[in-house]
């Protein structure tokens, strides 16, 4: 019994080490910010806890590890998301590059939680100063090569909505200074599109707010939810759409950078 505890010891003791890192021009970085669609909702799969040899993402603890669902640490609810899928195909279509996926997502953050020194009582953090804390542990041992975000469904009211453009454009120029990479590619995801969950008015602001930011914003993309299912609660994707939503995101950076 003793040799079987120790040998779990070790094990765990292991997997929370720092990964081995290839140079810093062939580690690709990316970072993965917004709220709960972000961070993942759904049901963890065998397939979700396999890492990919080249696909790190970083730990809780700040340490570079083999990324596996789930990713985020937001809230006891985070499961499969979309960035592990989104890294395996950059990785693929990389083969000399590895992968870093810097998770910074929090569960039901409107934007303005992404400001310096907000504070966000529902999981007791500081959104965009913890980001700023990983990002800063992140970029000396890589490149940043995407800025991937997700968010909307906490500003789809009357009071927020109409502002959100505006917003939206801000936290882009400032996300892009804060990483010192005026053009890198950022990427918004559509809020989920469901046909048993028909959006309000100011839902639909919001998306018009996504889909015309690469229109207004250089070096911008927007990623359709068409076609994707929920998990059942009407708001959070399910596994299988999550995993196709990373694969839609990596299609929109693969498409940006002229590498497809």
């Amino acid at each position: 019994m003793k040799l079987i505890l120790i040998i779990f010891t070790l094990i765990g003791f292991a997997a929370a080490q720092d990964a081995p890192l290839p140079p810093k021009d062939k580690f690709h970085l990316f970072l993965l910010v917004g709220q709960s669609n972000m961070a993942g909702r759904g049901v963890l799969e065998e397939q979700d806890k396999t890492p990919h040899a080249r696909v790190l993402m970083l730990s809780k603890e700040g340490k570079w590890v083999q990324a596996i669902d789930p990713m985020h640490f937001d809230k006891p609810a985070a499961g499969v998301g979309l960035g592990k899928t989104f890294g395996q195909i950059i990785a693929e279509a990389n083969p000399g590059v590895t992968v870093g996926l810097i998770p910074c997502a929090v569960g039901g953050s409107p934007i303005d939680t992404w400001k310096p020194g907000v504070f966000y009582p529902a999981t007791k953090s500081h959104p965009w100063d913890d980001m700023v804390k990983r990002v800063d542990i992140a970029l000396p041992a890589g490149t940043l090569k995407g800025i991937l975000w997700h968010q909307g469904e906490s500003d789809s009211n009357a009071k927020d909505a109409p502002v959100y453009e505006a917003k939206l454009h801000d936290l882009v120029k400032r996300l892009r200074e804060i990483v010192q990479a005026p053009n890198v590619p950022f990427i918004a995801g559509q809020m989920g599109k469901f046909d048993d969950a028909p959006w309000k008015p100011e839902a639909l602001i919001v998306d018009r707010a996504h889909q015309d930011l690469a229109k207004k914003v250089p070096h911008t993309a927007f990623v359709s939810a068409e076609g994707l299912k929920h998990k059942g609660d009407k708001v959070h994707f399910d596994s299988a759409s999550f995993r196709e939503l990373g694969k839609r995101y990596a299609e929109a950076f693969l498409k940006m950078t002229q590498k497809q």
